[in-house]
């Protein structure tokens, strides 16, 4: 073999093995979240749940890189006890809006009124939880009367107060609402996402608003003449306004499902559709079981993002995808981010929305724009 090709392989070698070292470490006693993170997880999702640490607390949540944060909830994970963990992330300022599935709301509405959800079984016959008035979610059990009771309070705040929202609104608006009359009139609006959304101006959305309880108590009220209507396309357009004004954009999706491609969509919105270009998200950490040959959004992974234009391509390096039960992941991530990453001042979106979508319609190109392609 020739002497430089032989020197250029050793080269590449080194290069190689530059890697951290992967150490076989006892475990010791009172070990703590950050010492497990960054000296127990070194292959495979433990690995990447590693990397997805080092990337929210290192990059996505330095003061001075200014990432908008957005967090999209899926899957049943308020029932499962993880409102408290969301707020606490909350409260730290690092996240600036959401984006979930309706019942992950309406269940977190459980919480504040400290209605009881209990630890049960799924081995247990349904039949017999119908029977007793049993609601189960898998290995979660809540009374029947957990669900009235909650409809009965949404239907005082909704359809009685003298203040209660009427015509057509944003889902942001409507949950902005329910988290105000949470904080003045529920038990606990400390571990409620929608109260505390309230109290710091973090907008939530939710990318289908008939498909939960809030849905279904809304369009129960329309027999009596009541009409509170929510507007899609004003959510829309607001959280592709609130990604256009970002200086740089990060996204955290606990499952996938259709919170992701709300968030997601917004990139696609702003080029496809407005003639505003962007060039995609800049940080995305996604925890998910799905994987991406089946074909479905929740699987689909950063790289084929790229081909949407929803994520940067030259950002890719600042994507990692965690393949685990979000109920084991999210809590070691947010634990991780809590310890290391220094609280950041709340944005307040909320209250900046009348002033993006000013700008948003000010940017705006028109209808069927679409860039020279040779310069994409």
């Amino acid at each position: 073999m020739p002497a430089g090709k032989n020197k250029k392989q050793k080269s590449l070698r080194r290069q190689l093995l530059s890697g951290k070292q992967v150490k076989a470490r006892e475990l010791k006693k009172n070990l703590s979240v950050s010492d497990l993170v960054e000296n127990y997880f070194n292959a495979y999702n433990s690995a990447r749940l590693n990397e997805a640490c080092q990337l929210l607390s290192q990059k996505m949540l330095l003061p001075g890189n200014n990432v908008t944060m957005g967090l999209t909830i899926a899957g049943a994970l308020t029932p499962a006890g993880m409102s408290g963990m969301i707020v606490s992330m909350m409260k730290a300022g690092f996240v600036d809006f959401i984006v979930s599935t309706g019942a992950n709301l309406y269940h977190d509405v459980h919480f504040a009124l400290g209605l009881d959800l209990r630890k049960g079984s799924f081995t247990i016959d349904d039949a017999t939880l119908w029977k007793h008035g049993v609601i189960r979610i898998y290995d979660t059990f809540l009374g029947a009367d957990t669900l009235i009771k909650t409809d009965a309070f949404l239907e005082q705040i909704l359809a009685f107060d003298k203040d209660a929202l009427r015509g057509t609104v944003s889902s942001c608006e409507l949950h902005h609402y329910i988290g105000q009359k949470i904080l003045k009139k529920a038990k606990n609006p400390e571990v409620s996402i929608l109260a505390q959304a309230a109290k710091l101006n973090i907008p939530i959305y939710t990318s289908s608003p008939g498909d939960s309880g809030f849905g279904m108590n809304l369009a129960s009220y329309v027999p009596d003449g009541i009409t509170l209507t929510i507007d899609p396309n004003t959510d829309v357009l607001e959280t592709a306004a609130i990604v256009m004004c970002a200086k740089q954009n990060g996204a955290i999706i606990l499952g996938g499902g259709s919170p992701k491609n709300f968030y997601m969509q917004t990139q696609p919105m702003l080029w496809e559709c407005l003639g505003i270009e962007r060039g995609g998200h800049d940080y995305f950490i996604q925890i998910t079981m799905d994987a991406p040959q089946w074909g479905g959004l929740s699987g689909a992974t950063p790289a084929e993002a790229v081909s949407w234009g929803k994520i940067n391509i030259n950002e890719l390096k600042n994507t990692v995808v965690v393949y685990a039960d979000t109920t084991i992941a999210a809590p070691i991530l947010f634990s991780y981010a809590l310890t290391k990453a220094k609280p950041r001042k709340q944005k307040q979106l909320y209250l900046k929305r009348t002033k993006f979508m000013g700008q948003l319609k000010k940017e705006q190109k028109g209808l069927y724009w679409w860039p020279e392609y040779d310069k994409r």
